[in-house]
């Protein structure tokens, strides 16, 4: 994340702090790898069911359009998890709202006008 003077801060959860053994704030180093074969955008397809409702609301298919690939491929990967038809159906309630322009939460995230 960047500070605004050059530098960035990292955030790391606790797992990783704990095996680091740093602390918040600390300072670390750390090594970064090129990965030649990453490719951008979602890695996960859209799941049928999300496409189906997407299409029954033109205003939150709008807005999908418009969200950042990053936005995108976070929503993708976490709907790719859901294992239950209850945990689906209330996420797409969820994700419906909040992608019609409604003020909410969804995914940890505070929604407002689409994005």
């Amino acid at each position: 994340m960047p500070v605004g003077d050059g530098s960035f801060y990292l955030y790391l959860h606790g797992p990783i702090r704990r095996a680091a053994a740093a602390g918040v704030g600390d300072r670390i180093r750390v090594e970064l790898q090129f990965n030649a074969a990453y490719r951008h955008g979602p890695t996960h397809s859209m799941p049928k069911w999300f496409r189906d409702a997407l299409r029954g609301a033109p205003g939150a298919m709008k807005n999908w359009q418009r969200l950042i690939p990053s936005r995108k491929k976070e929503i993708l990967r976490y709907f790719a998890e859901l294992k239950s038809p209850t945990a689906r159906a209330r996420n797409i309630t969820k994700a419906l709202f909040v992608l019609s322009g409604n003020e909410g939460r969804f995914m940890a995230r505070d929604w407002r006008n689409g994005s």
